[in-house]
């Protein structure tokens, strides 16, 4: 265990954390632009520019993949959890609603976000898959920040059950596809190649009955300070109907 996680520490370059540096610097610039000018037709803008960005490079990575003929069921099917975390943000910046949102926030902070800090690539810039990767898992990040901190969009205590739900659909949409065409969606059928938080998991397949409580303790903690919030707000409205 010891040696996976100094695999762990030492698995990623400079151009790794310039990315990360970079995905952070434009949704921090996004919100404070929308939070100090916020109009209509600005936010309208960046939008559409973060749409317009994850759409163009789905687009790429599958013209790449014919490209270099590396055409398969794996290559190109949309049935990683990012995947679907992508359709989701894309809909929500288009047209903003709580239900592909509350994906958009638990997907992209619980899921995509980990990809994006431990990746699964074995390249680096500026081969074309590290680009597209950083852009499509970037791109979702500070999307799902803009639409948090800039929109001011956020999960409710309903968001739960429908995440729960959805997530579950995914699971075992994951599952049948990986059981009938022999692919690693999810990596419900292996770990990655490449160093994650998986190395601290159990060997397969115990690991996955492991991830259900993760994903359990994940969703808690992405929604603790809005519960917490909550709690404050009802106690300030209480305490003001007692003064009066």
């Amino acid at each position: 265990l010891r040696r996976q996680k100094q695999l762990l520490a030492n698995s990623f370059g400079n151009a790794h954390g310039i990315v990360i540096g970079m995905v952070l610097g434009v949704a921090i610039l996004l919100v404070v632009i929308t939070r100090v000018y916020g109009s209509v037709m600005l936010v309208r803008m960046f939008r559409w520019g973060l749409a317009a960005i994850l759409i163009f490079a789905w687009m790429a990575w599958v013209a790449w993949v014919v490209l270099k003929g590396w055409v398969s069921a794996a290559s190109l099917l949309p049935m990683d959890l990012c995947d679907w975390t992508v359709v989701a943000v894309v809909i929500t910046l288009i047209r903003p609603n709580q239900w592909t949102y509350e994906l958009s926030y638990f997907w992209g902070f619980g899921g995509t976000l980990q990809a994006l800090l431990t990746p699964d690539l074995a390249v680096t810039f500026p081969d074309p898959r590290f680009i597209i990767f950083y852009s499509l898992h970037g791109g979702v990040v500070a999307a799902a920040v803009f639409l948090t901190a800039g929109m001011r969009m956020r999960p409710w205590p309903s968001s739960l059950r429908r995440v729960v739900a959805w997530s579950l659909v995914y699971l075992f949409s994951a599952m049948l596809t990986n059981a009938l065409l022999g692919t690693n969606f999810g990596f419900l059928c292996a770990k990655p190649a490449r160093p994650s938080l998986l190395l601290y998991l159990s060997q397969w397949p115990y690991y996955i009955v492991e991830l259900l409580p993760l994903a359990a303790a994940i969703m808690a903690i992405l929604y603790a300070p809005y519960f917490i919030a909550d709690r404050f707000a009802m106690r300030r409205g209480r305490r003001h109907v007692s003064r009066a």
